[in-house]
């Protein structure tokens, strides 16, 4: 693994607080941003300073403690009072990401666990859990890209959708963490990059990480996706995912559906990498993730230059789901997952 590869670090724990990359000033500035209360970690999520369904469960992990931690003199039934508020506060931030709602449910069931014993070192417990969820989530990443890559030939063109990489997780990503060992491996790879509309997560991000990895890229529009796959010009895709459902249906950046109709009529294989954490057996089909809906300025402007008229109406989901019938495998840290994917999935977790 390259260095740059390995060294992207986009949430650290701090002695008192959490330091963050703030993704929002990429690819032209690395501006870390310091959260030291659960309201400034709601905001840096719900604002994508902080993106990518992992690093949103790490995120939210360590913000539970930033909440709790200044708790003072009161009983557990008052602090669980307390804890349940701040767990539906940070849920709030961003629906569809199911690894959000998982690291919230982690440290929850934790803290009932814990009942019986002192207030301080429920707290204390609560921090190292979330140091814990950060380190998995690294080892995690780096089993699903040493499982991921040997899908990859020898010689390919593979394209990826929005940002998967150490700046979306813990450390080395999902879907970038199959092409970051790939390139390890000495494999000759060729990566497209979608520019992923709205807010250009390829094009600020993936296309930073890459390029700062010395990974051959080129970056492409949304709607060229097709003329490439027609062209013969992609051998495969890989994307990531913010939830899977136990039939395997997935939801993932908005745009993802589409990639998976085209590589389905070009017979291209179409790989999800997807750790456990985000995987929901709670529901049972797509029907059932919710599709969170972001604000219409995202659309109307680039930047701080407006692209549309004034008072247009808009439509801005954030995710779309791609049918099970479309994936050809999913990648998780437990090995290569294909149809049928109930029985796979459910597998992983017997």
């Amino acid at each position: 693994m390259n260095e740059t590869g390995k060294a992207i670090q986009s949430i650290e724990w701090r002695e008192d607080h959490v330091r963050i990359i703030d993704q929002t000033f990429l690819p032209g500035r690395t501006v870390y941003c310091d959260i030291r209360d659960v309201g400034q970690m709601w905001d840096a999520i719900k604002k994508l300073k902080v993106r990518g369904a992992p690093a949103i469960g790490i995120a939210a992990a360590y913000a539970f403690y930033l909440g709790i931690k200044d708790i003072r003199d009161i009983s557990y039934s008052g602090f669980s009072i307390e804890v349940d508020r701040i767990a539906q506060y940070l849920a709030s931030s961003r629906p569809t990401a199911v690894n959000l709602q998982w690291a919230l449910d982690r440290i929850q069931s934790t803290i009932h666990a814990l009942r019986e014993k002192p207030i301080d070192e429920i707290k204390d417990t609560v921090l190292q859990l979330a140091k814990t969820i950060h380190e998995e989530d690294k080892r995690i990443c780096k089993n699903i890209g040493l499982n991921g890559q040997e899908l990859i030939p020898d010689t390919a063109n593979i394209l990826t959708h929005c940002n998967t990489g150490g700046l979306a997780t813990g450390q080395y990503g999902t879907a970038l963490s199959m092409i970051y060992h790939a390139h390890e491996a000495g494999k000759k790879i060729h990566i497209w990059v979608d520019e992923t509309r709205p807010l250009l997560q390829g094009s600020r991000l993936t296309a930073w990480e890459l390029t700062s990895a010395g990974i051959p890229m080129q970056l492409v529009i949304d709607s060229a996706a097709g003329h490439l796959m027609k062209s013969g010009k992609v051998d495969l895709i890989v994307v990531g995912t913010d939830r899977v459902a136990a039939n395997g249906d997935t939801a993932n950046k908005i745009g993802t559906y589409s990639l998976s109709v085209l590589a389905k009529e070009h017979n291209i294989p179409f790989y999800v990498a997807a750790p456990l954490s985000s995987i929901d057996t709670a529901i049972k089909t797509g029907d059932e993730i919710p599709i969170e809906e972001r604000d219409g300025e995202e659309i109307t402007n680039i930047g701080s230059s407006r692209i549309a008229p004034k008072k247009v109406d808009t439509y801005n989901p954030a995710f779309d789901v791609t049918p099970a019938k479309n994936i050809t495998a999913f990648i998780t840290e437990k090995g290569i997952v294909k149809q049928p994917f109930t029985t796979g999935i459910a597998k992983l977790f017997s």
